[in-house]
């Protein structure tokens, strides 16, 4: 049995995916009405959510699946441990659930994570580039190479502020707080303030596109998890957000107070932009990710693909949502096939699951193309 907690604005296509496919699935939610809204046209399995119910539940070989907020994450893995069950979610591995490492090995379950968007379909992306890089005839452990990867949800019809929410709004002002850490010109830049280090990215869809991008927590440690090894030549290593065009003069005065704010402001802040800049019903989001990998042999590239993704909302709903959720789902299923070794892991690398993966990406996204810009 599946059980996916969380029913909220990115996790419903991905689990009404699940339902729809057959497979056996509770749902557990803090409200249940909010939970039947979602998917009670489908089923009727639907309990309110409380971790000693879920531990009570969970059997040998099931599936526990945290699309709640990141503090229910490890309790949520902890308890699928102890139930010989295993545990997929969306969000960043923490040192807390890396932690789970041995335990979960013992245990003979996975533990999966980062198998969303960002992270999630960037990593799909980026093992694709390395691995190609790697069987190109370009490839050469001295050449400088310089890897980028921007993702970021945007309105697909611009308004003022440059921005609109399509998860929780007080996660985004939370994650301006958050430090960086990323390689530019073979050093390590350090930055405190995202709008601090705010550049510009030239996106290569069709026609181009100008947008405003700033790194986004600690890329250096993804060099080992993308398969870059100690003595290649690291030029440039960021991972990061992508925003529109005058999004961060839009946004200064929220800069300013983010800064100083303690949580109950920042909690008010977010329900006041949300009431201002929530998507309506049925106007669309996009959702944009550029992947890219370059490689240089004496300042010339020698080798140059980017993975280009645009999506927007459709009649299926929020782009955002089925771009989280839907491998989300993929993962649960490739657990359930024991294709995901036992330990705590990060989306694959293996070729097979990434091709997979893309392809089912590609239906969810109105454009999905790997770009030679060589």
């Amino acid at each position: 049995m599946i059980h996916w907690c969380g029913t909220g604005l990115s996790a419903v296509p991905g689990l009404r995916r699940l339902i729809e496919n057959g497979h056996d699935v509770m749902v557990w939610n803090r409200t249940e009405t909010k939970a039947r809204e979602a998917v009670g046209d489908l089923t009727n399995r639907i309990l309110a959510f409380a971790p000693e119910a879920v531990e009570a539940a969970v059997q040998p070989g099931d599936v526990v699946v945290s699309m709640l907020p990141a503090d229910w994450h490890v309790p949520l893995a902890k308890i699928a441990i102890a139930k010989g069950a295993h545990f997929v979610s969306s969000s960043y591995i923490s040192p807390e659930m890396r932690a789970l490492e041995d335990e979960a090995k013992a245990a003979g379950v996975a533990l999966v994570n980062e198998v969303g968007l960002d992270p999630g379909i960037d990593h799909l992306m980026a093992h694709d580039l390395v691995r190609a890089y790697r069987e190109s005839d370009a490839f050469d452990p001295d050449n400088a190479l310089s890897f980028l990867s921007y993702c970021g949800g945007v309105p697909k019809n611009a308004n003022a502020f440059r921005y609109k929410f399509s998860w929780a709004p007080v996660g985004v002002l939370k994650a301006l707080r958050s430090p960086s850490r990323s390689i530019r010109q073979f050093s390590e830049l350090n930055v405190s303030r995202p709008w601090d280090a705010l550049g510009r990215y030239d996106a290569p869809l069709d026609p181009p596109e100008t947008f405003e991008v700033y790194p986004n927590r600690d890329s250096i440690p993804f060099m080992e998890e993308y398969g870059f090894e100690d003595g290649w030549k690291v030029k440039d290593f960021v991972r990061g957000t992508l925003r529109l065009n005058g999004w961060a003069d839009a946004w200064k005065d929220i800069f300013a107070t983010v800064e100083t704010a303690d949580d109950a402001e920042l909690a008010k802040l977010a329900d006041d932009l949300l009431k201002e800049n929530a998507y309506e019903e049925g106007e669309p989001d996009r959702v944009v990710l550029c992947v890219s990998l370059k490689a240089e042999k004496d300042g010339e590239p020698v080798w140059h693909k980017t993975w280009v993704m645009d999506a927007w909302g459709d009649e299926r709903g929020l782009a955002m949502g089925r771009l989280v959720s839907v491998p989300v789902s993929l993962a649960i299923e490739a657990v359930l096939n024991r294709e995901i070794a036992p330990g705590v892991s990060a989306a694959p690398s293996d070729p097979k699951l990434v091709n997979r993966w893309l392809d089912e990406v590609q239906v969810l996204a109105q454009r999905l193309m790997r770009v030679d810009l060589v």
